[in-house]
């Protein structure tokens, strides 16, 4: 059985919007899809009285979806699943039999929608399967899938990827390579031509790489390298995906610590989400060792 994609829904329109995505994908690959409720713990115990009241709000919130998902993909296989406990917890322990983890989010930004910008930062940080982060924003006139790269083995996940979703989609693949650029306090006592040179040869290095890689696998795909020596790595996804269909980065890059999914940069981009969004993991097998 092929894993499914599980979707983690509320009665928003973030929700809604991340369904009607997580479908057309579905229904692309095959794939199955599980719509998932977590009922707050607060709420579900025997001390508030609520809990027969929660729990059949969440069937009832999911049926209405799984109904309207019938409605607009019928090919789709559609199935429901209410939980207890914190969102990000629940379907994190989901993940490891997903092949993808749909969210919403209304963070794109603005100071607004704070907390369910959270709480997508949080799925992301905790989901062992990649996961896909869907926007409140219009996506007519988009073009071109983003992928950021930095020579980690997550980017190599991500690199893979955006080249599947490239070739499905019929779309241009934009690999972008912004430097480490030091601190400002820092830079003041290296010498500019240093920082720009080292940011440069190292950024020519790695998409010329990276263009390999995809060649290898998809030979028909045309591939755009951008090169941003001036500008920090999520600013230079943020603006490199602002029209674009997809953005992809890699679950961590070569600063996080061991044991953290998602890295600084994933967690700048989705505090300021351009268009929908995947977080890479690097697959079971190949996940590095020490």
């Amino acid at each position: 059985m092929p894993k499914p994609i599980v979707v983690g829904l509320d009665d928003s329109e973030p929700s809604r919007v991340a369904l009607d995505w997580a479908l057309n994908r579905a229904r692309a690959l095959g794939l199955p899809i599980v719509l998932v409720h977590s009922v707050p713990q607060y709420w579900a115990t025997p001390e508030t009285g609520y809990t027969d009241t929660m729990q059949l709000a969440a069937r009832e919130l999911l049926a209405a979806e799984a109904a309207r998902a019938a409605q607009i993909t019928p090919t789709v296989t559609v199935s429901t699943s209410v939980h207890q406990g914190e969102a990000a917890k629940v379907l994190s322990d989901l993940s490891t039999d997903a092949s993808l983890v749909v969210i919403g989010t209304d963070k794109t930004g603005s100071t607004r929608g704070e907390g369910f910008g959270v709480l997508s930062l949080q799925i992301a940080t905790l989901s062992l399967s990649p996961v896909a982060v869907v926007p409140l924003l219009p996506m007519t006139g988009r073009s071109g899938i983003v992928v950021g790269i930095d020579g980690s083995a997550e980017a190599a996940a991500a690199i893979d990827l955006a080249a599947d979703e490239a070739s499905r989609l019929e779309q241009e693949l934009h690999t972008v390579y912004a430097g480490r650029i030091p601190a400002p306090w820092l830079r003041r006592n290296i010498p500019q031509a240093i920082v720009s040179e080292a940011v440069e040869q190292e950024g020519r290095t790695l998409l010329a790489g990276a263009a390999a890689r995809v060649r290898a696998s998809h030979p028909e795909l045309t591939v755009h390298q951008h090169l941003q020596a001036a500008e920090f790595p999520a600013e230079a996804l943020v603006l490199a995906a602002a029209n674009a269909r997809l953005l992809v980065v890699g679950g961590k890059g070569r600063g996080a610590l061991k044991n953290v999914l998602i890295g600084s940069v994933g967690q700048d981009v989705l505090m300021h989400i351009p268009c929908p969004t995947i977080i890479a993991r690097v697959p079971q097998r190949e996940q590095p060792r020490g």
